[in-house]
């Protein structure tokens, strides 16, 4: 396994800070009554891949918002293409991702950005989830942790599923709050067994995260 990456977190850009500013805090705040629990195990620098739950299409710019330093996280090439839309998600962070392109050619870009210090999200399902919990976890996060060295930070995106999961068209005033556990060490190695052994260790403390104080639609 490589030692932990020394580079210091990227600071945010003028991009990111207009992009919180100006559209993700006061969605949340706002009106969905937003709140943060656990900011204090968020290291302030130094690589790190957050992993969380997915419910909805709010939680990549929640995830990237609200801990306090930018998160990095896979988007679709062909959004970078796209005037505006392509400068502002390639600022605060995003990396392009091919359509069809390989797992391993992502795996290589994520990494990529762990060893120039960035926060690198991933979800553990891959996929949104109709109930908003981590129910079929995949061994990628603990993969780019056993690779970089970098520790894994998990969060639970809470209520996102009830405001906007899937097959829903119209957002839904629910309160979300985002809760922060203690970080996980990457795994031992790159076997099987033990980057399974920390994916199990993710999901159950993402999950107990979930159901601490449940938030009501």
């Amino acid at each position: 396994m490589s030692s932990a990456p020394l580079a210091q977190a990227p600071k945010p850009s003028l991009a990111y800070r207009l992009v919180s500013e100006l559209l993700v805090f006061p969605l949340f705040r706002g009106l969905f009554r937003g709140s943060t629990r656990g900011l204090h195990h968020v290291p302030k620098q130094g690589a790190v891949v957050v992993v969380s739950n997915h419910g909805s299409h709010f939680d990549p710019p929640l995830l990237g918002h609200a801990l306090g330093r930018p998160v990095a996280f896979m988007a679709k090439a062909e959004l970078f293409s796209i005037p505006l839309l392509g400068a502002v998600i390639r600022a605060c962070g995003a990396y392009p991702v091919r359509r069809g392109g390989s797992d391993r050619e992502a795996i290589r870009t994520a990494t990529a950005r762990l060893m120039e210090g960035w926060a690198t999200g991933v979800f553990l399902d891959g996929t949104r989830q109709p109930d908003g919990r981590v129910n079929a976890p995949q061994p990628g996060a603990a993969l780019l942790a056993a690779r970089s060295g970098a520790p894994l930070l998990p969060v639970a995106i809470v209520n996102s599923h009830r405001a906007l999961g899937t097959g829903q068209v119209v957002p839904r005033l629910v309160p979300l709050q985002l809760r922060v556990g203690e970080p996980v060490p990457a795994p031992a190695s790159r076997r099987r067994a033990d980057l399974d052994a920390t994916t199990a260790i993710l999901q159950q403390r993402i999950n107990a995260l979930l159901e601490l104080d449940p938030l009501h639609p």
